[in-house]
């Protein structure tokens, strides 16, 4: 059996849109560690806590305040959480993806989404940005487990272009007109929350992996489902385990995203002018 079921996601959308009136999201943002201050520059903003929205759960993340933001960013009508749930806190995988889906049935047709990551790849530095052109899951279940809604997409669902290829474009050509440097990779999802030892991040990169993280695939392989259009970025917030010869920390991935904060912004605010 599915853990929820439709008329449960309906039942959280409807609460949201008893507060956000007649506004339709267009473009759904999840933010990752460090990264929230984008939800805090939104225009017209309607923030509603999760704890206000039945059978959402709560994200316990340093980092992640814990609510929804609604209003217009660069023109686009946006949905940002500032916080997302993982698979470490003790969620299952479609508790920690839930909210994809009463985002799209609130109208968002596309995500975007952030994480900090490890980087795996020896010739990029902490601090690189990287343009996601594919994940590799697996470790454990999908969040699609369970019972299908076929109100969502179907049983079997094809993942050869999870991260749409017209949006990776459209970043490219972002990050050209701004002067940044873009990486592009693949992104290996770990569910954490010890971080990689240097064997498993040695084992990422044999695998085709350029950054390591605790994120992001769940949430995009349930907008796929859905039908729904991803861009995903990375911040390589530090060297993975086992490249430099020192002890990962949750404050260095947080200063990472604090010393990228303008960079990043004005990257993410660029492709929003062009969605």
């Amino acid at each position: 059996m599915s853990q929820y079921t439709f008329a449960q996601y309906q039942e959280s959308a409807d609460a949201i849109r008893a507060r956000i009136g007649g506004f339709v999201p267009k473009v759904a943002m999840i933010l990752g560690s460090g990264l929230g201050f984008l939800g805090d520059e939104v225009e017209n903003p309607i923030a509603v806590p999760y704890s206000q929205i039945p059978y959402f759960k709560t994200s316990t993340a340093p980092g992640h305040k814990g609510q929804l933001v609604f209003g217009t960013l660069e023109g686009q009508r946006v949905a940002v959480m500032q916080g997302r749930m993982h698979h470490y806190e003790g969620y299952s995988y479609e508790e920690v993806s839930y909210a994809v889906r009463v985002l799209r049935l609130l109208g968002c047709d596309t995500l975007l989404v952030t994480n900090a990551a490890g980087c795996v790849n020896r010739d990029w530095s902490a601090g690189d940005l990287m343009l996601i052109t594919d994940h590799i899951k697996i470790f454990m279940e999908s969040p699609l487990r369970g019972e299908n809604l076929p109100q969502f997409g179907p049983r079997f669902p094809d993942a050869s272009h999870l991260y749409t290829p017209a949006l990776r474009q459209v970043a490219r050509q972002a990050a050209e007109e701004l002067d940044i440097p873009l990486r592009e990779g693949v992104y290996m999802y770990f569910p954490g929350p010890q971080y990689e030892t240097p064997a498993e991040v040695r084992f990422a990169r044999i695998a085709g992996a350029d950054a390591v993280g605790m994120s992001t695939a769940p949430e995009v392989i349930t907008a796929g489902h859905c039908g729904m259009q991803v861009l995903g970025f990375t911040l390589l917030s530090n060297m993975a385990a086992g490249i430099l010869d020192q002890p990962l920390s949750e404050q260095e991935v947080l200063d990472a995203a604090a010393a990228a904060r303008e960079k990043f912004s004005g990257l993410v605010r660029a492709c929003l002018r062009r969605l």
